[in-house]
């Protein structure tokens, strides 16, 4: 509750239309907790609690390690942190919304540019440090940071898929397949299958009885579909955001608006 006062009155000073957002926020995620207490969903308990402590980031930051972040990106890490807990795992939006986790990879893609970028430049800026990188090494170190960030959440939802047995790795039907495993004769040559339009999955319950399911459609692709998917939107994002921090560097003026995700220092 104290955290809660100290980040309001933190708002109130430099914008209150981040206020604003971050109590709406905050009160949908606080409703969304209760229900799911009454429900007994402890997980999705678990992520709203989540939720709210990654609401205080913006905070922290600022707080800690003197790193000023514009209103507008301000805004955009928290309704993406609602985004993606709130309404893309407790609500669903990931299977209701078929793109749903697209835009919000792409928009990660783009954020994490962003941040690479900002903490290369600010070195840039620096009149104690000597060494000064070009442009290009700059959106280049940016468009590598924003895929470092997006390869090392794919580590982490296999890690989570693996160990603790969930799917953020979504799943998806394919009608189509190209298969070495599948060759008459062992060969390393892909056997091509097209119209797929069911798969059997024979397995073992908890009590040792034979089950079997039928999938319809199609085959089950494991997951590595949604990863590779995940990962070229965000290399999409990184490099539209390199490309403007490029410009940016180039013509600060003319490309004012880049600024306008991109974490400084705070000046004293």
């Amino acid at each position: 509750m104290q955290t809660f006062k100290k980040i309001k009155e933190f708002y109130k000073e430099n914008n209150k239309k981040t206020l604003v957002i971050y109590i709406v926020l905050r009160l949908l995620v606080i409703i969304s907790m209760i229900w799911q207490l009454f429900r007994q969903n402890w997980s999705n308990v678990f992520l709203c609690v989540l939720t709210l402590i990654l609401f205080t980031i913006p905070y922290f930051l600022d707080k800690k390690f003197k790193i000023e972040l514009p209103t507008v990106l301000e805004i955009i890490i928290l309704l993406f942190i609602f985004s993606a807990e709130i309404l893309g795992e407790i609500q669903n939006f990931y299977g209701t919304f078929k793109h749903w986790d697209t835009i919000l990879h792409t928009i990660n893609g783009f954020l994490c540019a962003a941040i690479g970028f900002s903490l290369i430049d600010i070195l840039n800026q620096n009149e104690k440090i000597r060494m000064k990188l070009s442009p290009i090494f700059v959106a280049l170190v940016a468009f590598c940071f924003s895929m470092t960030v997006g390869v090392l959440w794919e580590f982490f939802e296999f890690g989570a898929d693996t160990f603790f047995r969930t799917d953020m790795q979504k799943d998806r039907i394919i009608t189509s397949m190209s298969t070495v495993t599948l060759h008459p004769e062992g060969k390393n040559i892909p056997v091509k299958i097209d119209n797929i339009y069911s798969t059997i999955i024979n397995y073992l319950d908890k009590n040792g009885k034979e089950e079997s399911k039928i999938i319809e459609g199609g085959y089950l692709d494991i997951g590595i579909i949604d990863t590779m998917k995940d990962l070229l939107v965000n290399f999409i994002g990184a490099v539209v955001f390199s490309l403007i921090g490029y410009l940016y560097i180039k013509n600060r003026d003319k490309y004012k608006f880049a600024e306008e995700f991109m974490p400084k220092a705070r000046q004293n």
